[in-house]
């Protein structure tokens, strides 16, 4: 799985030089089941923001809360060009809903953002707190669910003492 590979990737030479090189603090890849899991939540939690420039407020936020930054920028990418469209007009059909006002028909055009700006923002900003909530906080549970699992799968299998070319001749 997943886990076994990342446990050794920290351990790398060109990493440990690069870490050393530009003075980066080892938590910004530590590959632990919380790292890994606060690194989605956080760049999940930025990605459902409408908002530029959603990785330079990932790299904002590292000095203040430890998480794999990697992944959360990775994680960023959800909301990327060819989907952020779609994303955020979920956010404002949800936001709509939670206000209880009929969402208009969007158009894709910037004429039909300009003048309808002030009627979407407030919805599509609720929605997309909703989402920046609700979405990161799953991910993250579904992550340490399996995280978890895998430990356990990994410690509860019988172990061979044998390696692949070795037979037990009784």
């Amino acid at each position: 799985m997943i886990r076994r590979h990342l446990k050794n990737t920290h351990k790398q030479e060109k990493i440990q030089q690069f870490l050393e090189k530009y003075k980066v603090p080892k938590e910004y890849i530590s590959t632990t089941r919380k790292m890994i899991g606060r690194g989605a939540f956080i760049g999940l939690s930025i990605a459902m923001i409408p908002m530029p420039f959603q990785m330079l407020a990932v790299l904002a936020v590292a000095p203040f809360f430890r998480f794999n930054v990697a992944v959360a920028l990775v994680m960023c990418w959800v909301t990327n060009p060819i989907t952020m469209p779609f994303v955020y007009y979920i956010e404002y059909i949800t936001g709509s809903f939670f206000l209880g006002i009929e969402p208009g028909n969007v158009r894709l055009t910037v004429e039909w953002f300009q003048n309808n700006f002030k009627d979407i923002v407030f919805p599509l900003y609720l929605g997309a707190l909703f989402y920046a909530i609700v979405l990161p906080s799953i991910v993250y549970y579904v992550i340490t669910h399996f995280w978890k699992r895998s430990v356990y799968q990994d410690r509860t299998k019988p172990r061979k003492f044998f390696s692949k070319d070795e037979t037990l001749e009784q």
